[in-house]
């Protein structure tokens, strides 16, 4: 006699929860007047050129599909690319693949490097997918929680201390999202020390490489002897104001960018090809939109940063991304009531820090990649509820 099954749905995707920044955005949704920090993209256009770039190649019919890895013009600007702003060359037939977002890239490398029952750690507060992928693939995300007091940054001791003999990776993401937090290359150096001492891998989303304003990013498969280890998980969303067009691009070792573009083949055949033309218009000519983007960010973050702590929020000055994190714990409210306080009561959504994992639960992400005036619109908001309460 055959036994019917429990559940139709695979055990992995139902220990996963939905996503928690989603919540708040759908309880906005059918609210009016609100002022939104909460959302991780540009408020910028991408700029013309690139979708000009992206209309002829409609207009010259090429519409079929590219290589699998993406279009070799496209892989040797992305190759020429990292190794120019970051000193990190790679091969452009072998060693880069261009994938549909970074999300794809995260998703497509945790499945190349992961079996059944390999620990991953994963440094916390960090975006949400993170954990997810690795428990899709059959993995033990291990999360490990970086202190404000530190900066959010991940010492090698705390590393050091969160490894064990089934680890097979470490994922990291600098600049951070949500907290905004960089690493010098000397403190790179440091972890870097630790994963070779372990034999591990580095899944590393360099996302917000561009968006760095307190001194230069330093590439993690640049540091010593990480070049083999390390995968760099990046794309077009957030530096060239592009998160529509769903590109990203993998750099890393032939051997695992070869598993990924297996995985790619199966799973997407290809990225779009009018973003992949757009993407490479964007690397040829894109570098002074992107500056006086990045101009604008500063000059944001500089301003959000001060008013909350005029507020009387303690605010770590992030160093990257378009993310402030503030420690609201002088409201009385952990981080997820102080949002949903201020959303319903004040019409300002922001996402609560829990929602990214260990370490954000006092705090709230806002985002500042949104216009001046509406950051000053919900400031003054946040200033009457910090006043009510």
């Amino acid at each position: 006699m055959t036994v019917k099954q429990t559940s139709r749905l695979s055990k992995a995707v139902e220990s996963i929860q939905p996503s928690g920044i989603r919540r708040f955005f759908d309880m906005a949704s059918t609210m009016d007047d609100v002022v939104s920090l909460g959302v991780g993209e540009p408020d910028f256009s991408t700029p013309w050129n690139v979708c000009e770039a992206s209309i002829a190649s409609l207009e010259r019919g090429h519409t079929s599909y590219t290589a699998n890895a993406g279009l070799p013009e496209l892989r040797r600007e992305i190759a020429n690319y990292m190794d120019d702003r970051f000193n990190a060359p790679y091969d452009s037939e072998t060693e880069v693949l261009v994938t549909v977002g970074a999300s794809e890239a995260l998703d497509a490398a945790t499945r190349a490097i992961v079996d059944p029952g390999d620990e991953v750690i994963i440094v916390e507060p960090t975006f949400v997918s993170y954990a997810p992928v690795v428990t899709l693939a059959g993995g033990v995300p291990v999360p490990l929680a970086v202190q404000k007091e530190d900066e959010f940054k991940l010492t090698p001791e705390a590393l050091e201390a969160a490894i064990t003999t089934r680890t097979k990776a470490v994922m990291i993401c600098f600049p951070n999202n949500p907290t905004g937090a960089v690493m010098t290359e000397s403190e790179l150096q440091k972890i870097a020390s630790v994963i070779e001492r372990h034999d591990l891998l580095v899944l590393s989303d360099e996302i917000y490489a561009e968006l760095t304003y307190d001194g230069e990013h330093t590439a993690f498969s640049n540091l010593s002897k990480m070049r083999e280890r390390t995968v760099i998980i990046s794309g077009f969303s957030k530096a060239f104001a592009m998160t529509g067009w769903r590109l990203g691009f993998v750099c890393g070792p032939e051997d695992i960018v070869g598993a990924m573009l297996k995985i790619h083949q199966y799973a997407m055949m290809c990225a779009p090809t009018p973003a992949q033309h757009g993407a490479l218009e964007a690397l040829r000519n894109g570098r002074e939109t992107l500056e006086r983007m990045i101009e604008s960010y500063q000059q944001r973050r500089n301003f959000i940063v001060q008013s909350f702590r005029e507020l009387g929020l303690d605010c770590h000055q992030p160093g990257g991304a378009f993310y402030a994190f503030p420690n609201v714990a002088s409201s009385g409210l952990n981080g997820e009531a102080f949002a949903e306080k201020l959303l319903l009561e004040e019409q300002v959504a922001v996402v609560p820090g829990n929602v990214f994992g260990g370490g954000g639960e006092a705090h709230v992400r806002c985002s500042y990649a949104t216009s001046l005036e509406s950051i000053k619109v919900a400031i003054d908001r946040m200033d009457r509820l910090m006043q009510k309460i």
